[in-house]
């Protein structure tokens, strides 16, 4: 649990958080703490989830898993959790 204030799904009236939420829950069935603390502005974690997806998912050269295994790796050297 993070100490910024998050919002709930249904106390955003853009209807973005649940839409949000309910693609970045996908398999593990719940939503990593790194999106629900930009809750409070669910325009820009929209934005952000559209560039993570098109920045790791799509395009040539690396793998989808060979992106991911350079961010932990990036993650790790920081010493970062996420």
């Amino acid at each position: 649990m993070s100490w910024i204030t998050e919002l709930n799904p249904n106390e955003d009236d853009s209807g973005i958080l649940e839409r949000v939420y309910s693609a970045a829950s996908g398999r593990v069935g719940s939503v990593a703490q790194i999106l629900k603390v930009m809750s409070l502005r669910p325009d820009l974690l929209e934005l952000f989830m559209r560039f993570y997806v098109s920045l790791m998912k799509e395009g040539a050269g690396l793998s989808c898993a060979e992106k991911e295994w350079v961010a932990v790796l990036t993650s790790k050297v920081n010493d970062c959790h996420y």
